[in-house]
């Protein structure tokens, strides 16, 4: 529970050295940090997830749509709630190596997500983007994968900024059903 800063904080046992700091513990993260369900390789037989999720159903694969070439997955590590990502079927690296209509279903799906995400949750922006090689950021670099982040006025505060700590508000599963329902009809 957080305090407002003229109250004694709450002693939180197991922490350590006390000091005026609360804790938000989040140990999931820590298969995240530690690579859990990260590829061995740039093969997409080398356990690449976004190979692996179409074989599942929706719901353990937390699949949100699927197209012909390309489908819609919740982040499993979302930077805010709702965050998907649209990731072509084919096991490919680069954005230019994405076949022309592989780009037009990539680009039709990410429309589709941020009409689902502002009908399902009002979101009020979006960031959305691809990071291309692991220099640039891509967590999975090996296969291709553009994120869709929803925004709402307000939703930079100081827990991201000064507690490095983001707050999800709702299960990934109930995420993946809401998102699912308020996904436009084609």
């Amino acid at each position: 529970m957080l305090h407002c800063m003229t109250s004694e904080p709450e002693q939180q046992l197991g922490v350590g050295t006390q000091d005026a700091f609360q804790r938000l513990w989040t140990p999931h993260r820590m298969a995240y940090i530690q690579g859990e369900n990260k590829p061995t390789g740039p093969g997409a037989g080398d356990g690449c997830p976004f190979c692996s999720i179409p074989a599942k159903s929706d719901e353990d694969g937390l699949v949100v749509r699927r197209g012909e070439q390309v489908y819609a997955v919740l982040n499993l590590y979302p930077y805010n709630g709702g965050h998907l990502m649209t990731v072509p079927y084919r096991h490919v690296a680069d954005y230019t190596d994405l076949t022309a209509a592989e780009t037009a279903e990539l680009g039709e799906l990410t429309k589709q997500a941020m009409t689902a995400l502002r009908t399902a949750s009002g979101a009020h922006g979006f960031n959305i983007g691809m990071n291309q090689g692991s220099v640039a950021g891509a967590g999975i670099a090996a296969h291709l994968h553009q994120h869709i982040v929803p925004r709402w006025g307000g939703d930079t505060n100081f827990m991201p900024v000064v507690g490095h700590t983001r707050v999800l508000p709702q299960l990934l599963a109930d995420t993946r059903k809401m998102l699912a329902e308020a996904w436009p009809a084609v």
